[in-house]
């Protein structure tokens, strides 16, 4: 295949998997009894995406709490009442805040990377949290004795280093979710929160090499939990420009579920940065019905009038799971839905020429 496609991140856990993480939660089970589902999981995954065709793969995210917590399960210094992220059904999702420092990552992306590495046959990607995700953590008024700059420095450093360890231990591209990037105009229409997620996330950027940067990318989307959105009604196009001057070589753009996907490839044109590839969103995980393979194609065909096919891939728009309750998507469906993506760039990789 010559338009490369990629997943973005989750899929929905098996049963046994779900049964087995209120058995751990309700201490029926084990950290151990756990894990033991957890591998089967991932092993399960990777084959059924291998079988789909899929060039690369990951775990699913089928052992992270969720795409944006991972990092910080287990940690002490945590109270609840942070950051409340509403969604427009009306439920809400809430952020922990930091008490007391120094922070640390607690769990690292590089052991999901090497439990799926250890089952796939093909390459492996990792997700990441953003770090500007986990500057949210620190409260707005301040914690004795930890300083907003002493907490950055030490976020910049765990940030760096989750990023590093996966591209050190092989891992195809390591990808940051971004979904706050959006989110952030909603919750300051000023801009000014943004320009900081920018800023902060390329102070990490800015220490790898051009090189490494090539094997880096980030992700955007409006949100995606239990078929609900936090931020789908945020102008795209005022997000868009500045997201384009994060320094990673790859960029996956959630396109699908956009009204207007004509009017966001334009504005990608027009700012599209050297020598960076626009993985463009041809699916959309909170949709019930599964797209056909030349719908997929179709919207392949669009991209490519807009972006020069040697810089275009496919992703899809979200995780289909991110948060790990979420069994608003079955986890059929999502190997449906992924299997058209596959299909459709083909097809449209076919018609292209390429």
């Amino acid at each position: 295949m010559t338009i490369p496609t990629e997943l973005i991140g989750s899929i929905p856990r098996p049963h046994e998997l779900l049964a087995a993480m209120a058995a751990h939660a309700a201490g029926k089970i084990d950290d151990a009894g756990l894990a033991e589902v957890q591998q089967r999981a991932v092993s399960d995954t990777v084959r059924r995406l291998e079988e789909l065709g899929s060039p690369v793969v990951s775990d699913g995210e089928q052992s992270k709490p969720s795409f944006v917590t991972y990092p910080i399960a287990g940690l002490s210094q945590l109270a609840p009442a942070g950051v409340t992220i509403p969604f427009a059904d009306g439920h809400q999702r809430q952020l922990p805040v930091l008490t007391a420092g120094p922070f640390r990552y607690q769990a690292h992306a590089v052991d999901y990377l090497r439990a799926a590495q250890a089952q796939a046959t093909v390459p492996v990607k990792q997700a990441v949290i953003a770090p500007s995700a986990m500057s949210l953590l620190y409260p707005a008024d301040g914690i004795d004795g930890y300083s907003r700059e002493a907490f950055l420095k030490d976020l910049i450093a765990e940030a760096e280093a989750d990023i590093r360890d996966c591209l050190d231990a092989g891992a195809e591209v390591v990808q940051l979710d971004f979904t706050e990037g959006r989110l952030s105009l909603k919750l300051d229409p000023s801009g000014e929160l943004l320009d900081q997620f920018i800023e902060l996330n390329n102070l990490v950027l800015e220490r790898f090499s051009a090189e490494e940067r090539t094997r880096i990318g980030v992700h955007t989307c409006p949100g995606g939990d239990q078929d609900s959105t936090h931020s789908l009604d945020v102008d795209y196009t005022a997000l868009l420009p500045k997201l384009l001057r994060l320094k990673v070589g790859n960029f996956y753009v959630q396109l699908a579920s956009e009204p207007d996907a004509e009017r966001v490839l334009t504005v990608i044109a027009e700012h599209l940065p050297a020598a960076a590839r626009i993985f463009v969103g041809v699916i959309d995980p909170i949709d019930p019905r599964v797209e056909t393979a030349e719908e997929v194609c179709d919207r392949v065909l669009v991209a490519a009038r807009h972006l020069p096919v040697e810089r275009l891939g496919t992703c899809d728009d979200c995780g289909f799971s991110p948060f790990s309750d979420d069994t608003s998507t079955s986890r059929d469906t999502a190997f449906a839905k992924i299997k058209a993506r596959i299909d459709g760039t083909a097809l449209a990789a076919e018609q292209l020429g390429v």
